[in-house]
C-alpha cells in the first residue's frame, strides 16, 4: 500500500501539529510548593494555638499532677511521673515527696535544657520546683 499525496484540505499541504520545542511552565510546581509551605505553617500555628506552648503544657501537667495528689488519686499521679520516679517511689510515697502544706500556686515555668522547671508556692509559704520532661508525653521527673 502506498500513500498518495492526495487532495489536501488546505492548498499548502499538511503542517506538523507541533511547530516548536515544548516549553515547561514552572507555575504548577511553584503553586504546589507554595501551598505545601502554607499548610505546614498553618499546622504549626494551629498546634501552638490549640495545645499551647511548651511552658503552658508543663504548667498544665503540673497542675493536674498536684490536683491528683491532693485528691489522693495515686494512679493518675503515678501515671504522670517519669519512669525513673515511678521506679524510685511506690504510689503511696508520691504525696510525701511532692505535696506541700496547703494549696499550691503554680508560677511561670522556665527552661533548663530540655526540661521545664515549674515553681510551686504553697499557702504555708514554702516553695518547691517541679521538673517536667518530655518522655512519651510530658512527665514530672523530680522536685526540688
Amino acid at each position: 500500500m502506498t500513500s498518495t499525496p492526495g487532495p489536501f484540505l488546505y492548498d499548502e499541504g499538511p503542517e506538523p501539529l507541533h511547530t516548536g520545542a515544548p516549553t515547561r511552565s514552572g507555575k504548577w510546581m511553584a503553586l504546589i510548593f507554595g501551598a505545601t509551605v502554607l499548610v505546614a505553617v498553618l499546622m504549626v500555628v494551629l498546634t501552638v494555638t490549640i495545645k499551647g506552648t511548651g511552658s503552658d503544657q508543663a504548667k498544665e501537667v503540673s497542675g493536674v499532677f498536684l490536683s491528683a495528689l491532693a485528691a489522693d488519686d495515686t494512679e493518675t499521679a503515678s501515671g504522670l511521673l517519669c519512669e525513673e520516679e515511678r521506679a524510685r517511689l511506690a504510689p503511696a510515697e508520691i504525696a510525701d515527696d511532692y505535696l506541700g502544706e496547703g494549696k499550691p500556686q503554680l508560677g511561670d515555668p522556665r527552661t533548663d535544657g530540655d526540661a521545664r522547671i515549674v515553681p510551686v508556692s504553697w499557702s504555708d509559704g514554702a516553695t518547691t520546683e517541679l521538673t517536667v520532661i518530655g518522655e512519651d508525653g510530658l512527665r514530672i521527673c523530680g522536685v526540688a
